[in-house]
């Protein structure tokens, strides 16, 4: 991709420091809080390409500034990495808007800094299930709109196993997670009761995390975490892989539900650490879902079945408990997100009992929401201050929950904005815009809806003449993509009245979310990863 092949050619003039410039004044300057232990590490002088210079730091496990997603969390991680500009004999630190702690370093070189680090926030990347924003939008992103298999496919790769964990990408990487079956058939564990429509694990499995070249599609490496016998079955249209990662560009956190939790380097698929949780008993035996959750130094993982429910925060750097939560929950698929709102960044977690807001910092409940009915798959959206958070079971039920001022029990309050009882999300998750239009398929068939965030008025629905989706909707631009299990993806015009700008079939099955950078979209299907982009002119 344009993004990536422009990173890898790029001289390097950037991010350094040693005790002779790090002074109080030049930390200050660039609000930066500098690591004693690197203090005295001399610098990789003469290394210009950036592929020597990760090779140096993944040595030296020195992580990379621009990484790291908020500001409001840099002192939680190292923030810099030293090393000498070729040619300049200087040394300096470099925050990640560019600003530049040593007032001597060229002009010049400044200027190729900042244009250099513009690329790499968290914003332009796809580093988590649903996108930078968690709603599917990408903010940066432009990708084609019309693809086959013979136009504008940039790469496409084989992919082992079988997984519908969604990509995700981070500056020249793309990560996946699969479960390949080993070895002979064994007898299948006994299943939950109720048990309906599942795939038993008769043999066991290579759980692993994959990373991809983003401008070739060259498997840069393949890690297996584990092999074990799953203790229980998946749904007939899941898998043992559908956990998506979520990646900062310097740990890759991949989790497989009751097989393990796992850290890993992204540069060299390195395990750091790993964590086992326990084993989920999940209702009628339909499989594992939800995904991590990364938000600057902390993991969190929602852990919601039929036994004991609990969510578990975790330190990113050495997978060390933070906090754990109990929860009266039955089994929940629906992956939380994290939201800054009044100062303060909130886990979101939406679940049968209750819509709940908690402390990051402590796990602490701050305020409550019921109405949503049981097997909630859905992960809600967030902007604005307003939480948007739906289900379709036995009943369906769609929340909008202001959280200016929330607190306790919100359940009948003016802090639910509106309430919707038909027509609601149950496998994909809601699509996001930035003007507060949120679009939902019904259940997961072919009716979309496109409701105005701040009032709930529906423009829809839509009939789309495609069923079964399990992909959540993205869109880019002006643009939403919709991508349903027999190969095809409709873009649409985000307009008053949606037109369908083009119908794409590709040869494979897609239950896994696109992933969308830059001029790029990743589609991850049950056989090939591919990336979408414009042919170059």
């Amino acid at each position: 991709m344009n993004i990536a092949r422009l990173i890898s050619v790029f001289t390097l003039v950037f991010i350094f420091a040693t005790n002779t410039i790090a002074t109080e004044n030049t930390l200050a300057k660039a609000r930066l809080t500098f690591p004693s232990r690197y203090a005295k590490e001399p610098g990789a002088a003469g290394d210009r390409l950036i592929s020597t210079f990760d090779r140096y730091t993944a040595k030296k496990n020195i992580p990379w500034a621009q990484y790291y997603r908020d500001k409001m969390q840099w002192s939680d991680d190292t923030l810099i990495k030293k090393f000498q500009f070729y040619s300049i004999p200087r040394l300096a630190l470099i925050g990640r808007d560019g600003l530049i702690a040593h007032e001597r370093v060229r002009m010049d070189t400044a200027k190729k800094v900042r244009a250099l680090i513009a690329q790499f926030p968290a914003e332009i990347q796809w580093g988590q299930w649903r996108g930078p924003w968690a709603t599917g939008f990408a903010p940066k992103g432009n990708p084609p709109i019309e693809w086959s298999e013979k136009k504008n496919i940039c790469w496409k790769v084989a992919l082992p196993g079988l997984g519908h964990s969604s990509p995700v990408v981070w500056g020249n990487l793309v990560f996946v997670t699969t479960a390949v079956p080993q070895g002979d058939k064994l007898p299948v564990p006994e299943q939950p009761p109720g048990a309906h429509n599942n795939l038993d694990p008769f043999h066991k499995m290579q759980f692993r995390v994959l990373a991809y070249d983003c401008a070739t599609g060259k498997l840069r490496w393949n890690a297996t975490v584990r092999t074990a016998q799953p203790h229980q079955s998946t749904h007939e249209s899941g898998t043992w892989a559908s956990n998506s990662p979520v990646t900062d560009g310097h740990h890759v956190i991949a989790s497989f539900g009751s097989n393990g939790l796992f850290a890993l380097d992204a540069q060299t698929g390195r395990v750091i650490w790993q964590k086992q949780l326990g084993q989920q008993e999940v209702k009628h035996g339909h499989g594992e879902g939800a995904s991590p959750v990364l938000y600057g130094a902390t993991v969190v993982v929602n852990w919601d079945h039929e036994g004991q429910s609990f969510i578990v925060a975790l330190d990113k750097n050495t997978g060390r408990e933070r906090w754990r939560v109990k929860r009266n929950e039955p089994t929940s698929w629906a992956t939380p997100i994290v939201v800054e709102h009044e100062g303060r960044a909130q886990l979101i977690v939406s679940a049968t009992t209750a819509v709940r807001g908690y402390d990051l910092a402590n796990g602490k409940v701050l305020w409550h929401a019921t109405g949503l009915p049981n097997n909630v798959v859905a992960s809600p959206v967030y902007a604005n201050g307003i939480v948007y958070a739906g289900a379709s079971y036995e009943k369906r039920t769609m929340l909008a929950i202001k959280l200016n001022g929330a607190k306790g029990d919100l359940t009948g309050t003016d802090h639910i904005l509106w309430t919707r009882r038909a027509a609601t999300p149950y496998v994909p998750s809601p699509l996001l815009m930035p003007d507060n239009t949120l679009y939902f398929f019904h259940h997961y068939q072919g009716f979309l809806s496109k409701v105005h965030g701040l009032t709930g008025k529906d423009a829809g629905p839509f009939r789309l003449g495609r069923r079964n989706f399990y992909a959540s909707p993205v869109a880019a631009k002006d643009r939403v993509y919709l991508t349903d299990r027999t190969g095809s993806t409709l873009v649409l015009s985000h307009a008053a009245n949606p037109k369908v700008l083009a119908h794409n079939r590709l040869e494979d099955s897609f239950s896994a979310s696109p992933a969308i950078v830059g001029p790029a979209l990743f589609l991850r299907g049950e056989k090939f990863l591919y990336c979408i982009e414009a042919a170059q002119k």
